[in-house]
């Protein structure tokens, strides 16, 4: 039984803004930390590595879901590169020398994105899905 249902605006407005929130926190609070570049571009590249295993797990159990083909192998990768991401965000967290509250602002504004993304691409591809809007009753007045 293959049915699309079509998400509400309100849900995809709140996915998109917990991502844009999420990613935004994460960001600005790494401009204006006192840590190294190398650092930075560590703490970086982690989120978009996150965001981006987050992703493709996510399109990876719902193809398998619908019965679509994906190897074990892949399957296999994004669930290492998800818990590569966080393992390493939560490595590099616990041996900077960062103040407790920031850690946390790190961890939170990570786990906070990686949710969101997931949310984000569950509603492009349902709203893909589900084709276009149906015409409002109000535009036929």
């Amino acid at each position: 039984m293959n049915t699309n249902y079509r998400p509400t605006a309100a849900f995809v407005g709140a996915s998109w803004g917990a991502l844009i929130i999420g990613m935004a926190a994460y960001l600005i609070g790494l401009w204006n930390a006192q840590m190294q570049l190398n650092e930075k571009g560590y703490y970086l590249v982690l989120l978009l590595y996150g965001l981006f295993a987050a992703i493709s797990l996510q399109k990876t159990v719902r193809d398998r879901a619908e019965g679509l083909p994906v190897t074990g192998l892949y399957a296999s990768l994004c669930w290492f590169s998800l818990m590569a991401s966080i393992g390493l965000l939560g490595v590099g967290l616990v041996n900077a020398t960062l103040a407790l509250s920031e850690k946390g602002f790190y961890a939170m504004s990570f786990a906070l994105s990686l949710f969101a993304v997931v949310a984000v691409q569950k509603n492009v591809r349902d709203l893909q899905a589900a084709g276009p809007a149906p015409e409002s009753k109000l535009s036929d007045s």
